[in-house]
């Protein structure tokens, strides 16, 4: 008996085809997003585990720089290995760009220092010796091999018009992600340089350890790298891609319990003439479970096929921007998981039921006999609306308390979701009501009228409504928060790196070259800076001096300070304090602060300034006061200032060829400048990728929520055109409402999206790295997203009515009985 049922009640979908294809659409982009960024977060994880090892060889301790424009001398390593530091091998990294554009990060190792690390192994099948040899091939992952279409025996051409290779492929699962390995003499042609980026050490003994600790010099650090302290630094990045993978999935379930509800409203008639042929509450309940049980797992496999997609899609970037941040290293093929699968599939079926359980109870519950009169579907709108605003007062109520406790990374994430989830069920409310107050009071007819119908078309439109605002508001804060990041980053760098270039020379030959520098004709100005880092009862603190002219008070980013900050920091014993320090021991300007050691007690914190990035404690102190402090010690930095339109490349080159430094202690701040907004927008880009394909699937969905909706008015519309209305004007009339639609949520979307944006900067951003930003409006931005969202809504509200007024009046109104 169940599966004539069944029959009866999917024949409704031969009628409205459109309903199954939004139903469909809505479950299977909120899973294909939920997938793709779920698959992204644990390759990475898996690739953080794999990448502890470098060819199956755990190499957990990391010999660095302090700085990092430094690099640690050749020399150094030398002595490590006369002392018997066996454990350790050297590497080296340059950043080529190919004649196509490609970015590739290069490793040198050493592979006759690697031997060692691969014991039991014979010589002939380490594929790391033949890099030795020439013409000094290059080893790359067979994921990258794949992504870039390269071949064995390759070569690839660079965009200086050099050829690198020939390419060697790893087959044998040893090597993953974008690194290419060669030999480190492959790099000093490409680019002369001396020093090493890092020496990576084995496990060894506690005593081996300590002595190796006690040779370091004061510019390098041991650390020891693992995969719990690199998921600790990606954490914040991977939890901005699933609230985004989120975000996307509950748009998606809007629009699915959307056309859900139409489709058990518009099919109440059926079942109420099955209930009275006898068929029981709980057969209808069976074929009506089993009919979701269908769309959802039809929805979950395409999802997962298009998530896998997308994820592959997504994740050269993703790669590429983990690499820049945080040197990490992250495959570039992502294979399918049952881990991401089976969470998309929970997911989407406790949403699922969630969203089917109101419709399904209320078909189920409402007597036979109502059901098969012809009953309007706005009869239960206002009251749904009402109870939804209820809901969405409690969930504000529940924000705002939130937001009063003490705040944490996770309470900025709930707080933004009940904010969302509030507003946007408070939407369909307030557009329902101000159309229904219009609907009356409004002199003419036609646009009485006009309001009237929308008002009654809320029914099948609401929830697509509440999406697209959702959708809307998170593409304004992440336009907010994208457009805010660049400006920022762009005025740091360009505040920070005043000077044209920056000179790390070594302590003994700084004088002389400073000297030197001022005599030469192209050069303004030459700035100190001092940097030391002690130890204190609060851990770690950098000490850094600054000089008293105005080109070094304009380099500073001053967040807050006491009146005349600068003047105080020079002429008293004055410090300012980096903002990650503030934040982190609740300082403020005025206050006291007792470093320790050799700088002692009594500083007065006259300001505080942005520092982006800074893991650290930083103090700033005057010149003077540091070298009361620490004459002799420390490293430092000149920042040379050129005269207008000067060219540094011809006084870069004299600089290296008198005093022999390295041109890796030479930079220009330009190229800093952009390689670092390269890396920005390269990173922000899969944030702006996520939130567009948000708001194509809230367009969609109130595209064919429109479609569902326009057919089964089709004798309402047929009726209007018998009346006397025109076709062009039952057309500019189904435009302008979904016009209206979308200004009102846009009006509620901008502030929305301006509040989100807010919230993470202040809390999020705050609590999981330490700073803040001042945000900026991007009025240009939001006009275009604003505008192309509108014009999608126009087209949708019209063609369903292009396609019913095709036919005649009459013919249209006979088909509608």
């Amino acid at each position: 008996m169940l599966w004539p049922v069944v029959k009866a009640l999917l024949g409704h979908y031969r009628r409205y085809p459109f309903q199954i294809i939004l139903v469909w659409l809505g479950l299977t982009l909120g899973v294909s997003l939920l997938v793709g960024v779920t698959s992204i977060n644990t390759h990475a994880r898996q690739s953080y585990e794999h990448g502890e090892k470098l060819f199956s060889n755990p190499l957990p301790y990391r010999i660095r720089p302090k700085h990092v424009t430094n690099k640690i001398p050749q020399g150094f390593y030398v002595q490590l290995r006369r002392d018997g530091f066996n454990q350790c091998a050297p590497f080296e990294t340059l950043r080529v760009d190919t004649a196509d554009g490609a970015d590739l990060m290069l490793v040198g190792i050493d592979p006759a220092a690697l031997i060692r690390f691969q014991s039991g192994t014979l010589l002939k099948n380490i594929s790391s010796l033949a890099l030795m040899q020439p013409p000094y091939p290059i080893l790359v992952s067979a994921d990258l091999a794949k992504h870039m279409k390269w071949s064995n025996g390759d070569s690839i051409e660079l965009a200086d018009g050099s050829k690198l290779g020939p390419v060697i492929i790893e087959d044998k699962g040893q090597l993953n992600g974008t690194r290419i390995i060669a030999d480190m003499s492959l790099l000093r042609m490409l680019e002369r340089s001396a020093g090493i980026s890092t020496i990576a050490c084995s496990e060894m003994p506690p005593e081996k350890l300590a002595k190796l600790k006690a040779m370091l010099p004061n510019g390098m650090e041991l650390k020891r790298s693992s995969r719990a302290e690199l998921e600790s630094l990606t954490q914040a990045f991977h939890m901005n891609l699933s609230a985004m993978g989120m975000l996307a999935f509950l748009v998606g379930l809007f629009i699915f319990y959307q056309a859900m509800s139409l489709s058990l409203t518009q099919r109440q008639r059926l079942v109420g003439i099955l209930r009275q042929t006898g068929v029981s509450g709980w057969q209808l309940a069976q074929a009506l479970l089993l009919e979701l049980v269908a769309l959802v797992v039809i929805s979950w496999v395409c999802g997962n096929a298009f998530g896998m997609l997308l994820a592959n899609q997504l994740i050269p970037t993703v790669s590429a921007s983990l690499g820049d941040l945080y040197d990490a290293n992250v495959g570039l093929a992502i294979e399918w998981t049952w881990q991401s699968s089976l969470y998309s599939l929970y997911l989407s079926a406790v949403g699922a039921i969630v969203a089917c359980a109101w419709p399904l109870v209320r078909l189920l519950r409402s007597q036979p006999v109502r059901l098969t009169t012809r009953l309007s579907l706005v009869r239960f709108t206002g009251a749904e609306f009402t109870i939804q605003a209820l809901i969405a007062c409690a969930l504000c109520v529940a924000a705002v308390a939130i937001y009063q406790a003490p705040q944490t990374q996770e309470s900025g994430f709930v707080i933004i979701a009940l904010m969302l989830l509030s507003v946007a069920l408070f939407t369909p409310y307030i557009v329902w009501k101000v159309f229904e107050s219009f609907s009356y009071t409004l002199r003419w007819v036609k646009v009485r009228w006009f309001f009237a119908d929308a008002a009654a078309s809320m029914s099948y439109r609401g929830v697509a409504t509440m999406a697209f605002m959702l959708a809307m508001s998170a593409n304004i804060g992440v336009e907010t928060m994208v457009g805010s990041f660049r400006d920022t980053t762009d005025k740091w760098l360009s505040q920070r790196l005043a000077a044209d270039l920056y000179i790390y020379p070594n302590n003994s030959s700084a004088a002389r070259m400073s000297t030197w520098l001022s005599k030469q004709p192209e050069v303004d100005s030459v700035w100190w800076r001092w940097e030391k880092e002690i130890s204190t009862v609060r851990g770690a603190l950098q000490v850094v001096s600054t000089g008293p002219s105005e080109g070094e008070l304009d380099a500073l980013t001053v967040k807050l300070g006491v009146p005349n900050y600068w003047y105080h920091l020079h002429h008293s014993k004055g410090v300012m304090v980096s903002e990650s320090m503030a934040l982190k021991l609740g300082i403020r300007p005025g206050d006291y602060l007792d470093l320790s050691g050799k700088l002692g007690q009594g500083w007065q914190v006259v300001g505080v300034y942005y520092d982006y990035g800074n893991p650290y404690n930083q103090v700033l102190v005057s010149h003077r006061n540091w070298l009361y402090a620490f004459a002799g010690s420390g490293s430092v930095a000149l920042g040379t200032v050129l005269k207008d339109g000067i060219n540094p490349v011809g006084l870069k080159r004299r600089l290296e060829a008198v005093f022999r430094i390295d041109s890796e202690r030479v930079f220009d701040n330009s190229h800093i400048h952009n390689q670092a907004m390269k890396v920005f927008d390269r990173t922000f880009s899969i944030a702006d990728t996520l939130g567009n394909i948000t708001l194509v699937i809230a367009v969609f969905g109130i595209f064919f929520s429109t479609v569902g909706g326009e057919v089964s008015r089709q004798k309402h519309i047929a009726l209007l055109r018998c009346l006397g209305m025109s076709g062009r004007e039952l057309v500019l009339m189904g435009s302008l409402q979904l016009f209206v639609f979308g200004a009102i949520s846009l009006l509620i979307a901008m502030p929305l999206g301006l509040a989100l944006a807010r919230l993470v900067v202040d809390i999020i951003i705050k609590q999981s790295f330490g700073w803040t930003l001042e945000l900026q409006f991007i009025p240009g931005e939001y006009m275009q997203t604003a505008t192309l969202a509108m014009l999608s809504l126009m087209i949708a509200g019209a063609i369903p009515v292009i396609r019913i007024i095709k036919s005649t009046p009459m013919k249209a109104l006979r088909d509608s009985l």
